[in-house]
């Protein structure tokens, strides 16, 4: 599994409204990453997300191009300290 990371997404373009936060937790229960993603009120998504490198990295990789119909123009990336704290990965509203 590789060692276990954190990351914090802030994703800009058009990401609302084009399933980006369905498919992004498809992605992630597809590689066991937990977390959670959410849209935010000035337009971008925001994920956190926690579980091995490589599956984070296969993530962030989704994130710069998203579901069919999104246009991604920005992906911030925060490495954050590995916490443990989530169950599953979650849609928040």
């Amino acid at each position: 599994m590789g060692r276990l990371v954190r990351v914090h997404l802030f994703i800009d373009g058009l990401v609302q409204g084009v399933f980006f936060r369905s498919t992004t937790r498809s992605v992630a229960k597809k590689y066991g990453i937990k977390g959670w993603v959410k849209n935010l009120p000035d337009g971008r998504v925001e994920v956190v997300a926690e579980g091995g490198e490589e599956n984070i990295q296969k993530l962030i990789e989704f994130c710069k191009r998203g579901p069919p119909g999104a246009i991604v123009m920005d992906v911030q990336i925060i490495w954050e300290e590995y916490k443990g704290e989530f169950d599953d990965f979650e849609i928040v509203y």
